[in-house]
């Protein structure tokens, strides 16, 4: 089920400005600043009006929360993260970004857990709908320290929010304000496999949601420092407003290896190749009956997942019963009663779920917004208490094809 918000016009996700900051006309330049530098920047996002949204450390976890310094930035910390597992580990170093993705992506801040959809008053001389203007309230975000992933799910959420004919208002004027600070993922942990997807490890400008800037942290061959990359004409007036100098070229290489070696670090690995015909033709295979006995269709995974975006509505009602109002909260493909139709739940059983689950994130999501639904972030993952691998079970229905089809040409 969608989502569709009140409204019969949405406004576009637009980006201001393009490829910015050119270094004799010969292409982008990298800037460089240092950590103090990076505080400045912190400080120039919010002299603009701008709450910093960036990644702490609470409650054992990388999460993401509204920042003012630097110094409340996850420094020094990395994570253990597989299937079902969790921890975070302090580094010997003092790396600000040096974790895998964090329990929480980009999207409960354009698309919070809940939404007021509308909200009305009865009155004497009739019922009365009173605006709400929430999504201009908690505008405009500058969002720090996003992964290539999670750019990739906004980029997705772009497209499927606000490409409809009654598109998500709310979610396209916080996009519309938002300004976008990327990051090179430099440690990836043992449930990622973005690589695998297409998605990262490193910010690309035409892959995924449109950023300002993006970050790769360097720490060896000198102090510590970032190379920037300008990716818009207002993320190179902010660094130009900091005094951002150019990188020097043996910083820009050093940044490109930190990607690279990234890339090669993946902790997991899935076979594209014809996987959503795979799926397709495995409606019927035994391997969903397998996951489903390990399966306790809590719905971690479509709340952690960064593309996940179904949901459900309340009305309430106060107690004179004057006030009324309907609210949109995120719901699960994994709640049995999320396929409530008149005569029962077309989806009954846990295998019936998670079929329907991971059909439609690796497979029919492609046929329904022409791309996949996965962006290998591997939060699933890490984060499912029954330890479900998504990746071993795509390697199971794939080992479990049957000879035939193989032979008949219709499965890889």
């Amino acid at each position: 089920m969608s989502s569709d918000a009140v409204g019969d016009e949405t406004p576009r996700v637009t980006h201001t400005g393009g490829m910015a900051g050119k270094s004799d006309g010969q292409g982008p330049a990298d800037r460089i600043i240092d950590v103090p530098g990076l505080q400045a920047l912190v400080d120039r996002l919010i002299a603009r009006g701008y709450t910093v949204i960036g990644p702490t450390v609470q409650s054992g976890a990388i999460v993401n929360a509204a920042i003012t310094s630097v110094e409340e930035l996850p420094q020094g910390w990395g994570d253990d993260q597989d299937a079902g597992h969790y921890r975070l580990r302090r580094r010997d170093d003092e790396a600000l970004f040096g974790y895998a993705s964090g329990a929480q992506s980009a999207k409960p801040v354009f698309f919070p857990t809940e939404e007021v959809l509308w909200r009305g008053r009865r009155t004497q001389e009739g019922f009365t709908v009173e605006p709400d203007d929430s999504a201009g309230r908690d505008a405009p975000y500058a969002l720090l320290g996003v992964r290539s992933c999670d750019l990739s799910a906004i980029g997705i959420h772009d497209v499927v929010l606000t490409g409809r004919v009654h598109g998500d208002v709310a979610y396209a004027a916080r996009r519309a304000a938002a300004f976008v600070v990327a990051v090179t993922c430099s440690d990836p942990g043992g449930t990622c496999f973005c690589v695998s997807m297409g998605t990262g490890p490193r910010p690309e400008q035409g892959r995924g949601a449109p950023y300002d800037l993006s970050l790769t942290e360097l720490l060896n061959g000198g102090p510590h420092r970032f190379v920037v990359e300008v990716a818009s004409e207002r993320g190179a007036d902010v660094l130009d407003e900091i005094g951002a100098g150019p990188a020097p070229a043996e910083d820009v290489v050093a940044g490109d290896a930190v990607a690279e070696e990234a890339d090669a670090r993946m902790g997991r690995h899935v076979d594209t190749d014809g996987l959503k015909e795979l799926l397709y033709a495995a409606a019927d295979s035994p391997v969903w009956d397998d996951v489903a006995t390990r399966c306790l269709a809590c719905g971690n995974c479509t709340a952690v997942c960064p593309t996940c975006f179904c949901t459900s509505v309340e009305d309430v009602t106060d107690l004179t019963g004057d006030l009324a109002g309907r609210t949109r909260v995120w719901d699960s493909c994994f709640d049995a009663d999320y396929s409530w139709i008149h005569g029962g739940t077309v989806r009954a059983t846990t295998k019936a779920r998670y079929r329907q689950w991971m059909t439609h994130k690796l497979g029919s999501w492609i046929d329904q917004f022409g791309m996949s639904g996965c962006v290998g972030c591997g939060r699933c993952v890490t984060w499912c208490p029954a330890a479900i691998d998504i990746t071993a079970e795509a390697a199971a229905l794939r080992a479990a094809a049957e000879p035939d089809e193989r032979d008949a040409g219709t499965l890889p």
